[in-house]
Formats: structure tokens, C-alpha cells, sequence
């Protein structure tokens, strides 16, 4: 039995898949794996091939939520994760700047509420404006040789690590939930136009501070001692500007 308490609750996001016999696949590995929550972004048709490939988890196919978009479909989601097999070799860009799977396990348990782990097109995978959307990208490492895995074979490795992290990690640490992430990249977006910060820079210094934040993933305790710090700075910064 899991000894984590249930305040975490995932999400299987699947981006405008193309094969119906991938979505069936998924689904298999979801049960496989004590998951449950499939939504699907503009999907292809579910076909016979997709609850073929399913076998006994046609329920998961029944009960997934379809989005016309993906900006409704993880609108209700407090913490996304995308994932890709493209990563950017530089600090200086943040977009691409991944969390390693293993790495990525050993942390999300100590986050709460509707994680959503979005998986892209096949051929395609994620878009930019999709990957910068979430707080956190994520890569399962694989040769250089083929770094793209089948979508279903994506899924299957990222569920089946969490499931054996799931079963063994404590629950003590209480994070903040989507409204104060929203709060808090608002606050650091205000304090870059008080400071003037290039507006040529602006776009990634603040998915720098998100994929941060998406890393450390803040206790409630961290994320007022954060605010307290920005919104003191913004006070004496227009404090100072009607001097």
C-alpha cells in the first residue's frame, strides 16, 4: 500500500494524438500502472484499433475528457509537466532546459493537487507556446542515436517511475497550488517592469523564473518569504519613483 497521502492526483495528457492505436495503448499502460485520468487534446477518431489496443482498460477510454484545445484542457491543472525528447544545451535558454526523469520522481511528491503530465503529437511532438505553458519540461534519457520513443512507450516509462516512487515516499511538505504560482509569476513579471528589465529579454528571463520555480517546487512557507521579498522591492521601488 502507497504511504503517500492522497493529494496528488495525475493527469495523462495526450496532445492532438494521430493513431487511435496509441491512445489504446496508453490506456493499457495506464491501468497497468494504477492511473486513471486520461484527457485528450483534439484527438483522431476512437476507433475499434484504439480499444483493441487497450484490452481491459476500454474504462479509462470511456471516461477520458475531451478538449477542443489545450489551452482548455489544462486549465484546471495546478502543475504541468511537458514532455520532450528536444533539449536546449544552454542556460542561457530556458524553454528547452529540462528536469532528467529520475530527478524529476524524486520531487513530485512533494508538490499537491491535479499534476498533468502532457505528452505531444507523434510526429511533431509539443509546440514552443505549449512547452512554455507548463513549470516544467521533462526528458527520458535515450541514446543519441534515437533520442524519440512511440508515444505509448513515453508514457509507460514516466508512469511506471512514478508508480514504484509512489509506494515508498512520505508525505510531509505542504507546496503552493496553482493560484499562488500564478500570483507569484505575476509578482516577478511586475517587478521586471519596475526595474525596467529589456523587453527583448523579458519572455525568457521570466520562463527562467518559471522552470525554476518548477524545479524547487516551494513549500507554502518558501513561497511567502518570496513574496514577501518581491512585494517589499515593489513597494520601495514606486516609493522611491514619487520621490
Amino acid at each position: 500500500m502507497s504511504t503517500v497521502k492522497e493529494l496528488i492526483d495525475f493527469y495523462v495528457i495526450l496532445v492532438e494524438p494521430k493513431y487511435g492505436g496509441n491512445i489504446g495503448a496508453v490506456a493499457r499502460a495506464m491501468m497497468n500502472f494504477d492511473f486513471d485520468k486520461l484527457y485528450l487534446i483534439n484527438p483522431c477518431k476512437i476507433d475499434d484499433e484504439c480499444y483493441a489496443r487497450a484490452m481491459h482498460a476500454s474504462k479509462i477510454i470511456d471516461e477520458a475528457k475531451i478538449f477542443p484545445s489545450f489551452e482548455e484542457g489544462i486549465k484546471n491543472i495546478d502543475y504541468l509537466v511537458a514532455t520532450s525528447s528536444i533539449e536546449t544545451k544552454t542556460d542561457k535558454r530556458h524553454l528547452r532546459n529540462p528536469v532528467i526523469l529520475k530527478d524529476f520522481v524524486e520531487r513530485v511528491f512533494d508538490t499537491e493537487g491535479k499534476v498533468g503530465l502532457v505528452f505531444g503529437r507523434e510526429d511533431y511532438g509539443l509546440y514552443n507556446k505549449e512547452i512554455a505553458a507548463c513549470d516544467t519540461m521533462l526528458r527520458i534519457p535515450s541514446s543519441d542515436k534515437y533520442l524519440s520513443l512511440n508515444l505509448s512507450h513515453a508514457v509507460s516509462i514516466v508512469l511506471y517511475s512514478i508508480y514504484v516512487k509512489r509506494a515508498f515516499t512520505p508525505r510531509e511538505r505542504r507546496h503552493i497550488g496553482k493560484v499562488e504560482k500564478v500570483k507569484l509569476y505575476e509578482f516577478f513579471s511586475d517587478l521586471l517592469e519596475e526595474i525596467n528589465y529589456p523587453k527583448h529579454k523579458k519572455e525568457n528571463t521570466e520562463i527562467m523564473f518559471r522552470r525554476i520555480m518548477g524545479r524547487a517546487m516551494p513549500s507554502t512557507w518558501e513561497y511567502h518569504t518570496l513574496m514577501g521579498v518581491i512585494s517589499r522591492t515593489l513597494e520601495k521601488i514606486n516609493k522611491n519613483q514619487k520621490k
